[in-house]
């Protein structure tokens, strides 16, 4: 049983100069104006999600991560002392 869809409507008023664009971009494409904005609005959409979830890191960034990586600090006293106390705190034996 094939299941329902829902769907929300989306109102902008733009001007009559991009609604021209968009119109003739949708033709130039052979889709409706309809489908050409959601698939512009959808990768717009993602690109903008990418952008803020994403981090990106400069070559000399990404060196350095892999370095502290690769060969990591030893623990300072005071934090090798707070998981020495949390095991003892949660010990159930």
């Amino acid at each position: 049983m094939p299941t329902a869809t829902t769907t929300a409507r989306l109102q902008a008023r733009i001007s009559t100069d991009l609604h021209s664009m968009l119109k003739r971009a949708a033709e130039l494409q052979g889709r409706t104006m309809t489908d050409f904005v959601i698939a512009a609005v959808h990768d717009a959409a993602q690109r903008a999600i990418e952008h803020g979830e994403v981090i990106r890191l400069s070559l000399a960034d990404q060196e350095c991560f892999a370095e502290v990586l690769l060969s990591p600090q030893q623990p300072f006293a005071a934090l090798q002392r707070g998981v020495a106390r949390r095991s003892k705190l949660l010990r159930t034996e």
